[in-house]
């Protein structure tokens, strides 16, 4: 939608215009005395976060003083900058005409007090203007001076010009070396012979580029007495630094104007050698779609307290986001994170309270369940599931051997072996019926991986048949068939209440009312654990005699058997007393932890959407599960008749016209700002992690994250280099980065000791040099 200019006789807006349009000021200070000035009575009622979030001034009424053009493309006012040209008196010449813009009548007093005000501001610009030439003029030939002098005032010398030009080639080499996923690091040079490989790729591409001809390095290499700077490792360091708080702050200033947002982390990485948290925000853009942008990566603590203050320090202060906008918290962890993620998750709730925990939309419910179980089994056996998977994935030729094997196996049931093989050929690990593919799927990988094990042709080389070992032997263990049918049983009572997470709109909808059901059935299931628990370790035993595993149990249960002769502990009670109790007690607590009451409120307000509205017979009660968003809410005193209006539209709709199924369609009705607060509900809702993003083009945060662990060696990975790679879309302003840079790093009196490098006959020659 366009942006109209809010002052009173100006019709100019952002379509018709090449000028830039300023949001008005969240700073209430600043705020009135912009209001002060447009004269609109009508304004002076709201606050500072509604007329930040719905009115612009465009640049016509700043002096042009206040205004800073710091790229091709970019428009951004002075911290100080106020309006002051406007026009007041233009509609007196049509007195009979209504204005939109009512301009407030100031009485004489008012008129006299503005302009005292005006003549003491006037006053005291001048005698700054005066201190400042007279220091200007004390420090004109001093060494080293007193205050920093402006840059916009004084123009830069020719060296200056020359240094800014040489320092953006060098910021144009490592955008491109991060775009391009091109390690700065070459090869090994203390492993591999000196001259053999360039060992450094940054010093390559420098290198290239002042072959082919490029004036700007050339001539800081070739005409000087002594020759330029090397860009060493802890400068490249303090680039890549500052590219990545460039590159990272055009996301964050597109979710700060979004006003709401949410926080969702993915699963630790190893970044050469440290273990990091993915950090991706999840918001609603201008052109009303939502969007998961991936915003940097955070060191990974083993204390959780620890972890949660530093979590929340990175957010709050390095990346400037105001907690108190987020409205959601996911956080997907493999084994053994998740009890410090959830410490995490309490420790925000604590201080922002609408900051829900829920999960992730990317992240069937059953596999998440599983991953947060506490016990060291359940662990090992997700290990090994990955391990299976991530083994026949490696190349075609090892799924063609497992189609093989099941075509064998399910030759009176064609239909069921074709629909194994199609999901043998996926990530099929996170799905919701993950284990009970796995317990249809066992006899076929342990067949396939012993014949690939004992192939008398030799058509595998040794790396695949001593993987294709080791798995053969952790999947034929008697600890891992019990767990993984336990789980399978356990998690099939929140199966369909999981998928249906993950499915419509209305589907959301309705699960959430059926969580009562699912926790009814597990409570039932713990009351009688005892029979259950029977039946699931039958299954087990049945399972490992088809497959003609030995029933050998864990070492720690034979140590307790020998230790005491007259223990009753059985194998079955043992699986009892450390699987299947532990397991199903976690997963009714993780469940009732995970939809809290706040959380299912939220989802009764998906009634919002008109197609759950239609299945309701539009006999929905949205205003009482609303009350929890009412401070994010325009008008909330109108709220009641609003959602009245709302329900009216859609019930006596046309009979040609749909009833909008999704978030995202209703955002985007071409009347919806009609309803401010329902937009507003329907903005907050759009954002829980929980909520699927509708357009697959808008989740690009987390599948280029993936793309790039994926592609990356684990030693060359870089935190800073991830962000420019997996964000090589967003515009970035090289003049920002260099004017940056020299103002954090460099001294006119100062210049560092580094090694330099001649340019000759083509190559490069290194020597030690003081500039």
């Amino acid at each position: 939608m366009p942006n109209f200019c809010a002052a009173p006789n100006c019709t100019r807006k952002s379509t018709q215009s090449d000028l830039a349009f300023f949001r008005f000021p969240r700073d209430p200070a600043r705020c009135q005395k912009w209001v002060e000035n447009c004269r609109r009575a009508d304004l002076e009622d709201k606050t500072p976060d509604q007329l930040n979030k719905h009115y612009r001034l465009c640049a016509k009424h700043f002096e042009t003083s206040m205004i800073c053009r710091t790229s091709p493309y970019r428009t951004v006012l002075r911290d100080n900058a106020i309006p002051t040209i406007f026009d007041l008196t233009s509609h007196l010449n049509n007195p009979h005409s209504r204005h939109r813009k009512r301009i407030k009548e100031l009485s004489e007093d008012e008129i006299r007090t503005l302009k005292q005000k005006k003549i003491d501001e006037t006053s005291e610009q001048e005698q700054k203007h005066k201190e400042t030439n007279n220091s200007n003029a004390q420090n004109l030939n001093a060494e080293e001076g007193g205050e920093e002098q402006d840059e916009d005032i004084l123009p830069l010398t020719l060296e200056e010009k020359e240094n800014k030009e040489y320092l953006k080639s060098l910021f144009e080499i490592l955008i491109l070396m991060g775009k391009q996923n091109i390690p700065l690091d070459g090869h090994e040079a203390e492993e591999i012979p000196e001259g053999l490989f360039t060992p450094d790729n940054f010093q390559a591409l420098l290198e290239c580029r002042i072959n082919s001809g490029e004036e700007v390095l050339r001539k800081r290499f070739e005409t000087t007495a002594v020759n330029t700077l090397f860009c060493s490792k802890t400068q490249q360091k303090q680039m890549l630094e500052i590219c990545e708080s460039c590159i990272r702050e055009e996301t964050l200033r597109e979710v700060r104007d979004s006003h709401f947002f949410s926080i969702i982390t993915d699963d630790v990485v190893d970044i050469a050698g440290e273990e990091h948290l993915p950090v991706l925000v999840r918001f609603v853009d201008e052109s009303h779609n939502l969007r998961e942008e991936f915003v940097g990566f955070l060191p990974y603590e083993a204390d959780a307290e620890i972890l949660a203050v530093k979590f929340h320090t990175t957010i709050t202060e390095k990346w400037g986001l105001n907690m108190e906008y987020c409205r959601g918290q996911a956080y997907i962890v493999s084994s053994g994170f998740s009890s410090k993620m959830k410490v995490v998750a309490s420790r925000l709730l604590e201080k922002y309270p609408q900051a829900i925990y829920t999960l992730c939309s990317s992240c069937a419910l059953n596999m998440w369940l599983a991953k947060s179980v506490p016990v060291m089994g359940v662990s090992v056996a997700l290990g090994t599931i990955e391990e299976v998977c991530s083994f026949f994935h490696r190349s075609p030729q090892l799924l063609l051997e497992l189609d093989s094997v099941i075509s064998v196996l399910f030759q009176n049931n064609e239909e069921r072996g074709n629909e194994l093989k199609e999901i043998c050929h996926s990530q099929w690990t996170g799905r919701h019926d993950a284990f009970e593919i796995l317990v249809d799927l066992l006899q076929a990988l342990v067949l396939c991986l012993d014949g690939i094990n004992n192939d008398t042709n030799i058509r595998w080389n040794n790396c695949i048949a001593g993987g294709a070992f080791v798995l053969c032997s952790a999947v034929t263990d008697f600890d891992f068939i019990v767990t993984i049918v336990v789980l399978k049983n356990v998690l099939s009572f929140t199966r369909a209440f999981g998928k249906n997470l993950q499915g419509q709109t209305s589907d959301v909808f309705f699960a959430a009312s059926s969580l009562t059901a699912v926790l009814h059935s597990l409570n039932e299931v713990m009351e009688n654990i005892e029979v259950y628990h029977e039946f699931w370790f039958e299954e087990a035993t049945n399972l490992a005699t088809k497959l003609d595993i030995q029933m050998k149990l864990p070492g720690k249960f034979r140590r307790a058997q020998q230790g005491n002769v007259d223990s009753q502990l059985t194998s079955e009670s043992y699986y009892k007393e450390t699987l299947s109790v532990p397991t199903v007690e976690h997963i009714i607590q993780e469940l009732k932890d995970i939809f809290s009451e706040q959380h299912l409120k939220a989802l009764k307000c998906l009634s919002l959407v008109p197609s759950v509205m239609g299945q309701l017979k539009f006999n929905t009660s949205e205003e009482h599960h609303a009350d929890m968003y009412r401070s994010d809410l325009p008008n909330p005193d109108t709220l009641s008749a609003e959602l009245h209006c709302w329900r009216i539209k859609w019930k006596h709709r046309g009979k040609d016209i749909e009833l909008p199924s999704t978030i995202y369609e209703a955002l985007h009705l071409p009347d919806i700002k009609f309803f401010p607060n329902v937009y507003a509900l329907l903005k907050v809702l759009c954002i829980l992690p929980v909520m699927k993003v509708a357009n697959e083009r808008y989740e690009n945060g987390r599948k280029r994250l993936r793309a790039y662990l994926r592609n990356t060696l684990t030693d060359q990975r870089s935190s800073n280099l991830a962000l420019l790679n997996i964000n090589f879309d967003i515009k970035h302003d090289l003049d920002l980065m260099v004017d940056t840079y020299i103002k954090l790093y460099t001294t006119k009196s100062e210049l560092p000791t580094e090694r330099t490098e001649l340019v000759r006959d083509g190559r490069m020659t290194v020597k030690e040099t003081q500039k």
